[in-house]
């Protein structure tokens, strides 16, 4: 006689109770002044902070130097958009990423702020 065991995870659940835009428009720099002269004046090192405190790799942002429409910070984007459930478009991510790219570091960073959503390491060990 054999017998099956089932055995089910509970899964994590993030729900979204804040609003379903940005916190904060692409140009309101005045919302955060010395860290937006701060990306203006350094904008590798910002948005490689940005990236850390997001929880993904330091170095991330260095791939933006080559090409046309950086490709960490338009994937940040549309990572930071489903992971806070925020409405937009890859067309708009694209052209923020593209054309406002210090700006776009500085909102994501402002956004990650106003939520304050500490990042969670599921299936970590302690050793």
């Amino acid at each position: 006689m054999s017998s099956k065991m089932v055995v089910q995870q509970p899964q994590a659940l993030m729900v979204n109770r804040e609003s379903q835009e940005w916190g904060s428009g692409i140009c309101d720099c005045c919302e955060d002044v010395p860290e937006c002269c701060f990306a203006f004046w350094c904008c590798p090192c910002f948005a490689c902070m940005v990236s850390k405190r997001y929880g993904e790799c330091l170095c991330l942002p260095l791939i933006d130097m080559w090409g046309f429409i950086p490709p960490a910070n338009m994937a940040m984007r549309v990572s930071m958009r489903e992971r806070y459930g925020i409405r937009g478009t890859m067309c708009r991510d694209c052209l923020c990423a593209g054309f406002c790219t210090v700006c776009s570091w500085c909102q994501m960073s402002r956004e990650m702020k106003r939520r304050n959503i500490q990042v969670v390491m599921v299936n970590a060990k302690n050793t």
